[in-house]
């Protein structure tokens, strides 16, 4: 496991690539929760969502070598636009393979960026090939299996820890774990009292399972939540989880994108459903702790267009 010396680390060596993202109270999550609300604006990051960090630290880790044969990287979306894009500006060749449930819009950011795209059936098939690639020659950038990427993905904690004020209660999206295996490390470290929550969408239950199961198992995927849509969770991040969060919490599709309506209406921000799920998450945490809480939400992502979500919200029959 991490610690909190690789993150702070991992803060140096991304600095100047990555933005500090704003951390703000939000009067209307608040008044909309009945709890003092803060978030954490990773949706404003380089790229649209937090995987930056990660993406970055890994690829300033290389060696020349592996800077010359390239990377690849497997993504249900947010991952593949990092790597596509930061890999671009550090002038390095990048493939990035998706499932078809990916979103099409990520497919064209990561094209745009210089990145060769493939397209596979599904997102097991899409990590298998993104094997193969590995094996003859290019480096993998691991979405959340990987201690550089899970260190830097934790400097989303270390500006938490330093620009929020009191917290009780901090949120975090999990798909294959490694945003809260990084937070958790540096707010375990910073503030031990605090409480994290982890939560995932039904049909994208990669880290419930794994905790149920003492593991890593393969899950079945259903969740229109293409960014949280991991195949298993792995061991690395399994064990920050089991060791480090207090519980993780399942939500609907449908209460992930009234979350996204929410975030909306309430916090003025367009995220997507991988962040949306926070919001209906956040208020069963208030169920269970009482008065008192001081919220935090790592809204994680933005990455979702207004086609996908008017789409999403009518097929649940939501306004």
């Amino acid at each position: 496991m991490i610690n909190v010396a690789d993150v702070e680390a991992a803060a140096e060596r991304i600095a100047g690539h990555v933005i500090r993202t704003p951390t703000v109270p939000s009067p209307g999550l608040s008044a909309f929760l009945g709890a003092q609300v803060t978030a954490k604006l990773e949706l404003l990051q380089h790229t649209g969502s937090f995987k930056a960090r990660g993406a970055t630290a890994k690829l300033l880790s290389l060696g020349e070598a592996e800077r010359a044969a390239g990377v690849v990287a497997v993504s249900g979306g947010n991952h593949g636009i990092a790597v596509a894009v930061m890999a671009g500006a550090l002038d390095i060749k990048a493939t990035v393979v998706m499932p078809r449930s990916a979103p099409r819009r990520a497919v064209r950011i990561a094209e745009a960026a210089g990145a060769n795209v493939i397209v596979a059936d599904a997102m097991d098939g899409a990590f298998a090939l993104a094997e193969e690639l590995r094996t003859e020659g290019l480096t993998l950038v691991h979405p959340f299996d990987d201690p550089v990427v899970i260190a830097a993905q934790g400097t989303v904690g270390l500006e938490l820890d330093e620009d929020a004020g009191e917290l009780t209660d901090v949120l975090v999206s999990i798909g294959g774990g490694g945003l809260i295996s990084g937070v958790a490390t540096a707010l375990r470290a910073r503030r031990p009292g605090v409480r994290i929550w982890g939560v995932e969408t039904e049909g994208a239950r990669a880290m419930s399972e794994a905790l149920a199961a003492g593991g890593p198992v393969p899950v079945q995927l259903s969740s229109i939540v293409s960014t949280l849509s991991a195949p298993s969770a792995a061991q690395l991040t399994y064990d920050h989880v089991s060791a480090l969060v207090t519980e993780t919490l399942t939500v609907t599709d449908a209460e992930a994108v009234q979350g996204t309506l929410d975030l909306a209406d309430h916090a003025k921000v367009w995220a997507e459903p991988a962040a949306g799920c926070l919001v209906p998450a956040a208020r069963e945490v208030l169920e269970r702790v009482g008065e008192g809480a001081r919220i935090g939400l790592v809204v994680c992502g933005g990455n979702a267009s207004a086609s996908d979500v008017t789409a999403w919200a009518e097929r649940f029959g939501l306004s």
